[in-house]
This record gives structure tokens, sequence and C-alpha cells, in this order.
């Protein structure tokens, strides 16, 4: 009785491991399906790199601060006014149309 217990308990726990195995591409590629947009966070809602004399994350001083980032979905960082590099200035991004 034991040994099957042991045998049950050994199956399920190599079957746990194989699930996050499986898992783990389908993380990396919903990582990978993001950029760094600059100039279109908000004050203090920038995801990271605020220029000097900032920490990360939160730490941006003006809304749509140049040199502050905000992950976006892939291809859709220029559609929505911003720029793939640190920028100068803070002026309100501007969408593309089409």
């Amino acid at each position: 009785m034991k040994t099957t217990l042991g045998i049950a308990a050994a199956s399920l726990a190599s079957l746990a491991a194989a699930s996050l195995i499986a898992t783990a591409p389908v993380a990396a590629q919903t990582k990978g399906a993001k950029e760094k947009c600059y100039g279109v966070s908000l004050k203090a809602k920038n995801d990271c790199a605020a220029g000097p004399g900032t920490s990360c994350a939160g730490t941006s001083t003006t809304d749509y601060q140049g040199n502050a980032w905000k992950y976006v979905a892939k291809g859709e960082c220029v559609k929505i006014g911003g720029s793939l590099a640190a920028k100068k200035g803070n002026s309100k991004p501007v969408p593309q149309k089409g």
C-alpha cells in the first residue's frame, strides 16, 4: 500500500514539473511581445528609466517625459506617438493616423 502511494506521489510531482516546463515558452513569448516606448507615460507611471536622479519604475517627474519609458505591445509605440529611443522634452504624444 505504501509503495502504491509513493508511486502516485512521484507521478503527480513529475506531472506538475512537466506542466511548468511546458508553460515557460508561453511566458517568454508574452514578454517578447512588448517594447519600451519613450515619452508616453504619465507622471510617476513609467516602467523604468526616467533619467538622472531617478531610480526606476514610478519615478518620472512629469507627464510624457522623453527619457522615461512604458512597456507597450510590440509595434504600437510609434502608432501611439511614442519613440523607441529616449528623446528630449515632454511634449504630448501625437498618435499616427492610418
